[in-house]
């Protein structure tokens, strides 16, 4: 039949399909569900393609017409590997190799012509799912591949039952069942099998264009504070220490070339940079930490942090400016264990020539900044003022000069110091901070900036305190005789409940969460804390579940000290002992007689009791023709019986099981029949 592409096929309906036509669109279906969450992924050109490819099949599959030739399909793949090589510049890698591969499972579904082509779609739609998780393991994306892995399994079903025309429900039940079978096989290698760092960190989630940076701009970290999604959980041993106290230590900037600042790069010998030199005092506070992929070497842990956090395949230290460096950026979530101080002191005592770095202002910046700082070196009050008179000062100065803390600050220009302090007195942390900082370092004391996090929600989820991308914070540090580096946080000035409630400036919502808010801004948060503690479980269960967690169980089991080599003997053991239950379960299931087999046996031996001639390939089609010829209208009755058992073994509303009651009717009719002689 000619195809005319500008014609819709009519639709006769999902049941009077014929099943080879059933079985392809629904095939096609659930690849096009498979593929739909990498279309965030995949070049334009490659969703098009693929999209157009399965509803041509589709087409092709309604009007029972001929597939296409080879040489179509070689040329639409050479086109495609062109796309792919023009795209990525190359055909290696993980976007050449997922677009390749949704290409060609796209086009093997033009080349189903017997099983083993079936089965070709269905190992490529079972790789298409694993490369879901290359580039996120969220719930929703394991909910849809879940999904996915059942119509996969319902299509592979249906291909090995090539008798009658079952139904999808029917196929659906038995893929279900099945999968539920290796349930218990996929969480015991889930829960044992031993993780090897950091291959299990492949995907990269959260891929958000804000977070912390090395590097700060006027403007930068209320960019950031725009973005409410999660940056990490925080879960304490005890009482949670008070909101003011939650500084979540990120990189230190000590270098400004008058727009950006960046960490320091020293100018003396590594002997006379500060140390970190760090003092506590009170009790320890141990907290564990969810942390998000931050695509940053310094993790932003609760200052201050004591102990190195314990992370598989991952090397953690400390700096001597108190951050916590990496050996390689954080591409993965994270979990670890550690513990901190709230009330400590760190840097040198005494000066040492490498404080002098953080004395360095650029030239030709904010000349009327530089200005009124020699002007209050030169007042009586502030002449010989220590570092600590000097910032009371500044905080003074804040408090009652009428500044405004706000998340829309105009773009700042040339002279952005000169600008916030004697013009426009408004801006966000960072601009409090680095404004700060200049002003004291201009007044010869020695000065950075801290970015991070502060705050946090105030009541937990799911026992976690849930830290936000909107709680990215900039604070300053001075350097005081006698004490080292002191924490000085000008937003306290400006906007003190930012600080003692964590409470974080607001954009405006979007469209349906401002109208839910409007509504009910109780249902709005619930709603929130609830979708959060069920993907922090997952989380915490699932995607965070590594070497620590299974040497707990093994600890749990009575191992003193649990090894890898434990935990894959265990694996072994376990996995063999299941593997003879299941041979003996399948050598018991061989002996079996099947149910339908059964029921004709007795069907048979009925028949052959009346003298009828009932074979074992006989059909019940068959031996009621055969009851018919024989016994006339006396055994109507008894071959309509056979016509029904047709029915429900062959007919497209095929039984599951065959019908115990008709076979005892069969064989009640049966013996009030004559026997006849042979």
């Amino acid at each position: 039949m000619a195809l005319n592409p500008f014609s819709l096929p009519r639709w006769p309906g999902w049941r009077r399909l014929p099943r080879e036509a059933r079985d392809t669109l629904f095939l096609l279906g659930v690849i096009a569900w498979t593929v739909l969450p990498h279309v965030q992924h995949l070049p334009l050109w490659c969703s098009l393609l693929t999209g157009a490819v399965l509803l041509w099949r589709a087409r092709l599959a309604l009007d029972n017409a001929p597939l296409p030739g080879r040489w179509v399909l070689v040329g639409v793949l050479l086109l495609a590997a062109g796309l792919t090589l023009w795209s990525f510049r190359t055909l290696l890698g993980k976007e050449p190799g997922v677009t390749m591969a949704v290409t060609l499972m796209a086009l093997k579904t033009l080349e189903l012509r017997a099983r083993r082509d079936a089965f070709v779609v269905f190992f490529l739609g079972f790789f298409i799912i694993l490369t879901h998780f290359l580039y996120s393991q969220s719930l929703p994306v394991a909910a849809a591949m879940l999904v996915s892995v059942w119509g996969l399994l319902t299509a592979l079903v249906l291909a090995h039952m090539p008798v009658g025309q079952p139904s999808l429900r029917q196929a659906a039940k038995l893929s279900a069942r099945t999968a539920l079978l290796g349930a218990p096989i996929m969480a015991l290698m889930f829960v044992l099998f031993p993780r090897i760092g950091p291959l299990w960190g492949v995907p990269q989630d959260g891929k958000a264009t804000t977070g912390l940076s090395n590097s700060m701009t006027m403007g930068s970290v209320s960019e950031v504070a725009l973005d409410d999604s999660v940056a990490l959980r925080i879960r304490f041993d005890g009482p949670p220490p008070m909101a003011e106290s939650l500084y979540f230590r990120g990189p230190v900037l000590g270098q400004f070339d008058g727009r950006e600042w960046r960490p320091l790069t020293p100018s003396f010998p590594s002997a006379l940079q500060p140390r970190a030199n760090l003092r506590v005092a009170g009790p320890a506070i141990a907290y564990e930490m969810t942390l998000e992929p931050l695509r940053l070497t310094t993790l932003p842990l609760l200052e201050a942090t004591t102990a190195a956090p314990q992370i598989d395949g991952l090397r953690v230290a400390q700096r001597d400016d108190l951050s916590w460096l990496a050996e390689r950026p954080v591409y993965e979530r994270l979990r670890f264990r550690t513990e901190a101080h709230t009330t400590f002191r760190h840097g040198p005592v005494n000066g040492v020539l490498g404080l002098q770095d953080y004395l360095d202002l650029p030239a030709g910046y904010n000349p009327r900044t530089l200005a009124w700082a020699a002007e209050l070196r030169r007042d009586p009050l502030y002449a010989r003022a220590d570092a600590r008179t000097l910032a009371m000062a500044l905080m003074e100065h804040i408090r009652g000069a009428g500044y405004s803390y706000t998340l829309n600050a105009a773009p700042y220009g040339r002279h952005a110091i000169d600008e916030f302090w004697l013009d426009r007195k408004e801006g966000f942390c960072e601009h409090y901070a680095a404004a700060f900082v200049v002003l004291m370092r201009a007044l010869d004391v020695p000065a950075r900036v801290v970015t991070g996090y502060q705050g946090a929600e105030p009541v937990p989820v799911d026992g976690y305190y849930v830290v936000r991308q909107s709680s990215a914070h900039a604070w300053a540090e001075y350097w005081l005789a006698g004490t080292g580096w002191v924490r000085a946080d000008p937003t306290a000035a400006v906007a003190p409940e930012r600080i003692s409630r964590g409470r974080t400036l607001s954009v405006a919502p979007g469209l349906l969460a401002g109208t839910l808010g409007t509504v009910s801004p109780a249902l709005l948060a619930s709603l929130r804390d609830a979708w959060e503690g069920v993907n922090n479980r997952w989380n915490q269960w699932v995607l965070t579940y590594a070497r620590g967690q299974q040497l707990d169980l093994l600890k749990s089991l009575g191992y003193d000290a649990p090894r890898w080599e434990d935990l894959s003997l265990l694996l072994i053991g376990t996995l063999s002992a299941l593997a003879l239950i299941g041979a003996a379960w399948a050598w018991w299931d061989h002996r079996r007689v099947d149910p339908w087999v059964r029921q004709m046996d007795r069907l048979r031996r009925a028949l052959q009791r009346l003298g009828l001639p009932a074979a074992a390939h006989d059909a019940p089609r068959a031996l009621a023709g055969r009851v018919r010829g024989r016994f006339g209208a006396e055994g109507e009755t008894l071959a309509a019986l056979l016509d029904t058992l047709e029915r429900q073994r062959y007919s497209p509303q095929a039984a599951t099981r065959p019908d115990t009651g008709l076979t005892r009717r069969f064989v009640a009719l049966a013996r009030r029949l004559p026997v006849l002689a042979p």
